[in-house]
């Protein structure tokens, strides 16, 4: 079989199976564990509307787990089919942001791209972030000034809790008829782009925010 698994879908596989890992090993009631394995096999499967009947039987294992040696088993099967992000070089990179004639790169030999859902780093010399995203096909680049709020909250793009920036970008689109007046987009983000493409579950608020920006 093909890679058919990208890293949000996997990392949504991997809370599923915690959920049902932690129900196993606390509750005590076979009907309730076996809604939740239910509800899990269910969850994953719709994830994958065009999985093969083979794709589908081996995401749906997920139902015949019980002890943690299994779960581990389960998630490590699928490794192999994940979805690798495409391999930008930095001369793409330099492509993508053309005015940064300093651009800070990103360490390309250190990353696993099997385990990313964008590209994203910070340049502290400039307080920027940005972001590399496949979005249809097309792999775009988008940069936003962000402001550290020293404080822990959601991340709008992972949902998780943790040290997050109000990340600003200058959206591609006039909002008036001035040629000097641009929206501007914000949300507050990860500053680690590590931990949030190991948590982001959901691509939904991520491509919004993307197009957000292209205007």
């Amino acid at each position: 079989m093909e890679p058919f698994i990208r890293n949000h879908q996997y990392n949504f596989i991997k809370q599923q199976t915690k959920l049902l890992r932690h129900a196993s090993n606390t509750v005590l009631d076979p009907a309730v564990i076996e809604a939740v394995k239910s509800s899990a096999g269910s969850k994953i499967v719709q994830l994958f509307p065009d999985a093969t009947d083979i794709q589908k039987q081996m995401m749906e294992k997920i139902s015949t787990l019980k002890i943690e040696e299994e779960f581990r088993e389960y998630l490590g099967s699928l490794v192999p089919y994940l979805v690798e992000f495409p391999r930008v070089t930095e001369k793409q990179i330099k492509k993508l942001f053309p005015k940064n004639k300093k651009l800070k790169m990103p360490d390309l030999g250190t990353i696993d791209f099997r385990s990313l859902t964008y590209l994203g780093w910070i340049d502290i010399s400039t307080n920027k972030l940005f972001i590399i995203y496949n979005l249809n096909g097309e792999i775009i680049g988008v940069e936003g000034k962000y402001t550290l709020t020293n404080r822990k909250d959601m991340c709008s793009l992972c949902k998780g809790y943790g040290e997050v920036a109000l990340v600003s970008a200058i959206s591609k689109a006039r909002v008036s008829n001035s040629p000097d007046y641009y929206k501007a987009v914000g949300n507050y983000m990860c500053i680690n782009s590590h931990e949030c493409n190991k948590n982001i579950t959901d691509v939904t608020d991520l491509e919004r925010f993307i197009q957000n920006v292209l205007g």
